[in-house]
């Protein structure tokens, strides 16, 4: 019976050590996204027009991968992709005090760099909400 009990306990250690490693509950990348929108801050295609034109100290900031990069991309933006921002970022951007403005192609991958960003320490790195579709559809200019 002992037997039986201590196969129980590790059995349960096993189990619990498990789930607390991956996660009880899996989640897809739009829960993620959003889970992310409701942790970050963010700003309109608006506010950084207001910013690039009043000359405002900011660093613009295109997760896309550089082929998508290279199609169109908000004026004075810097290009570092969503896959090799944790690896490259402490090398493009050093000070982690910088105003940061993160944007994608469609407001998935920003909210999520942006989220690691703050998780990383750069705590003034905002998303630009709907992303770089938004800034195209209000006729705002694309740099090439």
């Amino acid at each position: 019976m002992a037997k039986k009990i201590a196969l129980l306990i590790i059995a349960l250690c096993f189990t619990a050590c498990a789930t607390q490693r991956y996660g009880s509950v899996p989640r897809t990348s739009d829960q993620m996204v959003k889970e992310a929108k409701a942790t970050i801050s963010e700003v309109t295609i608006d506010d950084v027009k207001k910013m690039i034109y009043n000359k405002d100290k900011i660093i613009i900031l295109d997760v896309r991968d550089k082929d998508e990069f290279e199609t169109g991309y908000i004026p004075g933006a810097i290009n570092l992709s969503r896959g090799m921002l944790e690896f490259k970022i402490n090398t493009v951007i050093p000070d982690r005090n910088a105003r940061i403005i993160v944007y994608c192609g469609v407001d998935l991958r920003g909210p999520l760099a942006t989220k690691t960003l703050n998780e990383m320490g750069y705590i003034n790195a905002v998303n630009i909400n709907g992303g770089l579709k938004v800034w195209k559809a209000a006729g705002y200019p694309i740099a090439k």
